[in-house]
């Protein structure tokens, strides 16, 4: 999948025009039923409210409401929009299309606080034929959530749509974890990070979320937690992400492999805010591979989620791999079940013989930060050569 280049839309172009809806008149006879291009003849031709059509296919079997924009999302599309809408590709940019959450070929809003795509065939099917081929064409093109005016040609972005996205989440997901609600650009205050274990200044830094030199208290390491109690973590908090990790593969651990998860779920409930609050708080754990099946039921429990595997994976060679626990938007979305947990045993002997350390846990699960851009005042200007 490949982003393009984007430009500016001439905003008279995108008035509030309606895309044409030249379709043939008799839908039924033209399989398959439902197929994006439907979307104007239906809305246009039939009268058909926007809201009873699945802006993402074209679908008349509804499930729910698209929380983005004014129209319908059917079951499909809902499961789609779930477990795409948080994944972002290295060069910082979400990797599918905000409206259907697929796309081959994607605009990219040149807005530098935005990090949204869409694809040719929504935008050519929602805002008006041959409206990609003009963005692609320019520069400097500004999308349709961050656009002054809310509605382009059928596509009309909903009031509140922060609100509108929490609400789906909370209403659609399976997870139990909290979905946060976005933040607005000029409401995001830089990050605030407990690092338990494992230091992730590197990798933070290198996303945009840390300023080089940042000011002291942006960052809070410890790599021992045994004589820490809840008055230390009020004093040097309020966090905003909390992270820890057992050691590297061939790292000699000062402790048993189960006491990193103890001593991470007691720090966490320490740097929590309290029930109720609204403040977006993320968190992670990553095992490399150093716990046991009982350990990792331990996790589990305590942690409240189940783990997803990220590897990495160069031919068909895996290099290393860890487990995740973590309620950042997406991390579950990363899941490959390409290695089975024998092959995940091999490769953590494998390790346990090399007398060098293996590539520590943060390296291979940063990018799953990226997600908190929506949250987070970030600070890179040239993230792409940083990654």
């Amino acid at each position: 999948m490949a982003h393009s280049s984007l430009g500016t839309l001439n905003l008279e172009t995108m008035d509030g025009s309606d895309p044409d809806p030249a379709l043939p008149p008799d839908r039924e006879q033209w399989p398959p039923p439902c197929e994006i291009h439907f979307i104007a003849y239906e809305v246009k031709v039939n009268q058909r409210d926007i809201e009873d059509v699945c802006i993402c296919c074209g679908s008349l079997q509804l499930h729910t409401q698209h929380p983005l924009f004014e129209g319908g999302m059917c079951a499909p599309c809902k499961d789609k929009f779930l477990e795409c809408l948080f994944l972002y590709d290295d060069d910082g940019y979400q990797s599918y299309c905000s409206i259907c959450c697929a796309g081959e070929t994607l605009l990219i809003c040149e807005n530098p606080d935005c990090t949204r795509c869409y694809c040719f065939e929504c935008v050519d099917t929602l805002v008006g034929p041959g409206t990609s081929g003009k963005v692609h064409a320019m520069s400097n093109w500004v999308c349709f959530l961050c656009l002054p005016f809310p509605r382009s040609g059928l596509l009309q972005r909903r009031r509140k749509w922060r609100t509108w996205l929490k609400a789906f989440y909370d209403r659609e997901a399976e997870s139990p974890l909290v979905m946060y609600k976005t933040v607005p650009v000029w409401k995001r205050e830089p990050i605030r990070v407990l690092s338990l274990f494992g230091d992730i200044k590197k990798e933070l830094t290198s996303l945009g979320f840390l300023e080089d030199g940042s000011k002291p208290g942006r960052l809070k390491h410890l790599d021992d937690v045994t004589n820490i109690v809840r008055r230390d973590i009020d004093e040097w908090g309020p966090f905003d992400l909390t992270y820890g990790s057992t050691p590297t593969l061939g790292h000699t651990c000062d402790h048993p492999p189960g006491w990193y998860v103890y001593q991470f779920h007691r720090i966490l409930q320490y740097a929590r805010p309290l029930p109720g609050s609204p403040q977006p708080f993320f968190w992670m754990f990553v095992d490399n591979l150093v716990l046991t099946e009982e350990d990792l039921d331990v996790a589990t429990r305590f942690l409240e989620t189940d783990p997803v595997t990220i590897q990495d994976v160069r031919g068909r060679t895996v290099q290393n791999a860890v487990h995740v626990w973590s309620n950042i938007p997406a991390v579950k979305s990363r899941h490959s079940a390409l290695v089975s947990q024998e092959e995940l045993s091999l490769l953590a002997q494998d390790r346990q013989r090399v007398k060098s350390p293996a590539q520590g846990p943060a390296t291979l699960v940063k990018n799953c930060f990226l997600p908190l851009r929506e949250y987070f005042k970030y600070f890179s200007t040239e993230l792409t050569s940083s990654l």
